[in-house]
């Protein structure tokens, strides 16, 4: 997700209790079921536009953690109608914002099982105290905003950032509208009126990244870079183009940085509604076409860092969100730099004075909730990476971040993890810094 421009408590000890599995995410304590994993989604989905119903059938193949008779899915705005356990009917019963299935027997730990939920109706977005999130319909079509619990609007999951699972979604919709779902193309049929496009992630994808976006798309490969798949309306196809035309460079510049692109997928969606940021997803990133102006290139440097950020080294419990946008932030000052503009030092000190002239009432190690997407940590983030640049140097600093791509590689990391393994690629402690950066409100001195 991306933030403006511009826009506590102070401890350093990490709480054991927040890396069990069975310890409920603070940030959203109502969301997912830690009692079991889900392995794969196998999810089917009809879509009428015009009249905004859906109908779905979704198969979550699943992993007890404990032993268990029953398991809620999160499922909000839609109803099940429908629900089998391993090919068998069974019981459930749903509210507002859990459907509860009893399972027809115990459950050991370790033990697989499927679960099959037909649903319907008029997705709509959720209220949160993020605002509205999920699914929503545009002027003509819809899309999916679903970070961080907006998923369950469009689909039944167990909608936790630590339950990665492999997907498979198969969309249908009127001709004339193209569906653009998250994960590698397997294929594109129109018939009878109808089109249905199947794409597959086969890289462990949290359900806050998977995403649906629909509308009067076509699809062109992007200039310079065969991987780039650009969806737009036809009539923004040239002004996309012209748009989107440094994405080759920008990915080649990642990939000396972070290491070799992550995600199966590049695809990048212009709707023709404004929105008021642009938003990634696995492989993905939806843009507005208020975006599609000089002057954004930061948005879309920001966005595609998150295949490595977030989408691919992924976090687990959002309390370490910094990860995932100080990251990316930072990576709009590097590209800033490669491209001929203001420097990372530059940047730096540009967004450290605005810093400065905030409240310093943010804990970047534990923000919480309401603060989890304030722009202070974005740019308090990259300026902790900056900070660690100025001490190790630049080359030392390239290394730790390469090593934090390449050995969380589609897998879950914290903050400890990077604090460990900064220390141990500089080959000294670095505790005092990242306590100066993370675990105090504090703003430090510009280093």
């Amino acid at each position: 997700m991306s933030a403006p421009e511009t826009s506590a408590r102070d401890s350093s000890a990490h709480d054991p209790a927040a890396h069990d599995p069975f310890v409920r995410d603070p940030y959203a304590p109502e969301s997912g079921d830690r009692s079991y994993d889900v392995d794969a989604y196998d999810v089917t989905i009809d879509y009428r536009v015009r009249t905004n119903r859906l109908e779905g059938l979704a198969v979550l193949t699943a992993t007890a953690a404990e032993s268990l008779t029953a398991v809620s899915i999160d499922l909000v705005g839609l109803r099940a109608t429908r629900v089998r356990v391993d090919g068998a009917r069974a019981m459930y019963r749903q509210g507002p914002r859990k459907l509860r299935v009893t399972l027809p027997a115990r459950a050991a730990v370790g033990e697989r099982f499927s679960i099959e939920v037909a649903y319907s109706g008029a997705p709509r977005p959720r209220r949160s105290r993020w605002g509205t999130i999920g699914w929503e319909e545009l002027d003509d079509g819809a899309l999916v905003a679903a970070q961080p619990t907006g998923a369950p609007t469009w689909f039944p999951c167990n909608d936790r950032p630590d339950d990665r699972a492999r997907m498979r979604l198969s969309v249908t919709v009127d001709a004339g509208y193209l569906p653009v779902p998250t994960g590698a193309p397997v294929s594109v049929v129109t018939a009878a009126g109808r089109t249905t496009v199947v794409a597959e992630s086969s890289v462990p994808t949290a359900t806050y990244l998977a995403a649906l976006h629909i509308g009067h798309y076509e699809q062109r490969g992007l200039r310079g870079d065969a991987r780039v798949r650009l969806f737009t309306p036809p009539a923004l196809r040239r002004e996309a183009q012209r748009a989107f035309a440094d994405v080759p460079a920008m990915l080649a510049a990642f990939e000396r940085t972070f290491g070799p692109y992550p995600q199966q997928d590049c695809a990048l969606v212009v709707t023709p509604d404004e929105l008021e940021i642009p938003l990634e997803a696995q492989g993905m990133a939806v843009f507005g076409v208020n975006h599609l102006v000089p002057g954004e290139q930061r948005l879309i440097a920001h966005e595609l860092a998150h295949q490595w950020f977030g989408n691919s080294v992924g976090i687990g419990r959002w309390q370490d969100i910094w990860l995932n946008e100080g990251f990316a932030c930072f990576a709009e000052w590097l590209w800033s730099e490669e491209s001929g503009g203001p420097t990372i030092s530059a940047k730096a000190a540009k967004h450290h004075a605005r810093l400065s002239e905030l409240p310093h009432d943010l804990l970047l190690s534990d923000p919480g909730p309401d603060l989890m997407f304030d722009d202070r940590v974005y740019k308090r983030g990259a300026l902790t990476l900056y900070a660690l640049r100025c001490a190790v140097g630049p080359s030392v600093f390239g290394a730790i971040v390469r090593a934090w791509c390449d050995t969380y590689r589609h897998e879950l990391a914290t903050d400890a993890d990077f604090r460990a393994l900064a220390s141990r690629i500089a080959g000294r402690d670095l505790g005092a810094i990242f306590a100066a950066w993370l675990d105090r409100p504090e703003l430090p001195a510009l280093p």
